[in-house]
This record gives C-alpha cells, sequence and structure tokens, in this order.
C-alpha cells in the first residue's frame, strides 16, 4: 500500500477553521465566540488554565461533543451537516491522542493497534497490509519490540508512544494531542516532544495540541492560542508571547 502525501496535504492550505463557536453547560460557558485556523503542516498549540475548555475545542472538532452555536470546517467540509457515516469518515483522518492513551489492558501492543483498522479497514486490506502497518506505525515511535507485550509490562512513557503509534497507523492529515506529555518524567516528556516533530516531519501532519507543559510547548509550538475566559484572547509565536507584556499572558511565561 502506498503511503505517499495525498494531494489534499499542500503546506499552509486551511484543514480546519472554528469560526464563533460558542459551548455551555448549564451556566457555565466554556467557549464563547472561540475561533482559530489550522494550515495543513503547522503544530497549533491551545494553552490556557485547567477547565479553560480546551478539551472541550477539541472534543467539539471531532463532534464528540455538539457546539450551541457557531461553525466548524474540517476539510472543508462543516460537520454539522454530516451524517454519522461520514462523520467516522472524517475521523479516519484525524488522529485523537487521549491523555488517559486509552489503550486496552486486555490486548497486547499488536492488537490495539489493529483495533483502528479493524474499524476502517476492509478484512481484504487487513489481511494484505495490517502487518506492515503496525511495523511500521511501531518504528516510528521506536518500539517495534513491543509487538507482542501487554500495556501493563510497559512503563508510563513506552505506552504514551504505544497510544501515538496506534494515532497514526492510519495516517491521519490531522492529530489532536490532549495533553500528551502529562504525568511523565521531564527527560521522557522531551522525547514525546521529539517525537511529535519527527512525526509531524514525516508525515506533514497538522496538529493541534492541548498541553500546560512549557518546555513541550517551546519545542513543538508552530503557533499558541492563549484561550481565556472562552475566547482566542491572543496568539502568536512562543517568542512572540514570551515578551507580552499583557499580564494574563504573562503569568503564563513567569520564571521561563
Amino acid at each position: 500500500m502506498c503511503w505517499g502525501l495525498p494531494d489534499f496535504m499542500e503546506k499552509g492550505k486551511s484543514i480546519i477553521e472554528v469560526k464563533n463557536l460558542n459551548k455551555s453547560f448549564g451556566q457555565n460557558h466554556v467557549l464563547r465566540d472561540f475561533s482559530l485556523e489550522l494550515s495543513q503542516g503547522e503544530n497549533l498549540v491551545i494553552l490556557g488554565k485547567s477547565g479553560s475548555g480546551k478539551s472541550v475545542l477539541i472534543k467539539c472538532i471531532i463532534r464528540l461533543i455538539e457546539q450551541d452555536s457557531g461553525r466548524i470546517t474540517v476539510f472543508d467540509q462543516d460537520i454539522s451537516l454530516l451524517d454519522q457515516d461520514e462523520m467516522d469518515l472524517l475521523r479516519a483522518d484525524v488522529g485523537f491522542l487521549f491523555q488517559s492513551n486509552a489503550l486496552y489492558d486486555s490486548m497486547t501492543v499488536r492488537k490495539n493497534l489493529e483495533f483502528p483498522l479493524r474499524r476502517h479497514w476492509t478484512r481484504e486490506q487487513r489481511a494484505i497490509h495490517a502487518e506492515s502497518a503496525v511495523k511500521e506505525a511501531l518504528d516510528d515511535v521506536g518500539l517495534l519490540h513491543t509487538i507482542d507485550m501487554m500495556p501493563a509490562e510497559l512503563s508510563g512513557g513506552m505506552r504514551k508512544r504505544i497510544a501515538l503509534a496506534r494515532t497514526i497507523i492510519l495516517k491521519p492529515k490531522v492529530i489532536l494531542y490532549d495533553e500528551p506529555t502529562t504525568g511523565l518524567d521531564p527527560i521522557t516528556a522531551r522525547e514525546i516532544s521529539e517525537l511529535m516533530n519527527r512525526i509531524q516531519e514525516k508525515y506533514n501532519t497538522a496538529s493541534i495540541i492541548i498541553s500546560h507543559d512549557m518546555n513541550c510547548i517551546r519545542m513543538t509550538a508552530n503557533r499558541i492560542i492563549m484561550l481565556i475566559e472562552g475566547r482566542n484572547y491572543a496568539e502568536g509565536t512562543f517568542e512572540n508571547l514570551i515578551k507580552n507584556q499583557d499580564p494574563r499572558v504573562r503569568e503564563f511565561f513567569e520564571g521561563l
């Protein structure tokens, strides 16, 4: 099977647009007229305090949560107009790395990686290509030797890498990272950040990264959006924002 980049993945092309997004839970207004645009090949970090709506945002983008109002366009498709089958096809091109990794404890590493293939590939495709796809994904994260191990046999950093391998096995155009370095020691967190950059470079993926880890953000972000009080409060590169004198921006960069 050829893994060449599709024509759609032109560097700099806008692939996700969020316009005037609103989402509330009762009286809690989480997102207020929030807007962003993600370009192909870009790592975009969403930075905000705990409970500010960062995870709600990325779950709205793949419609795990329904927005109250606003417009979300993914690959030039308004997701509110898609039926369930169309959304499933779209999600195959959007990888999601869960904060908890969400590995199946009762399955080997091989079976964990084969799981999305069973959902999105035909039986014939799996018979011909599954073995090579699993090995390539594991090789990308440096863990080919774990293919027949169980998640319980792996360290926290290794489980994160396996979760990332499962995320990239379908060669998504976009990856959504939900706190990819939370709970990891500084050395392992740096290794995961470096791995995210290598995947971006190899596959020309675009990514939205939710993170509190300023070292991860410094290493991976092409651009940062500050999510404050549900709004796109400020945005720019790490170098731009660390010089910003607005007190609400400065507090995120104190000590750096």
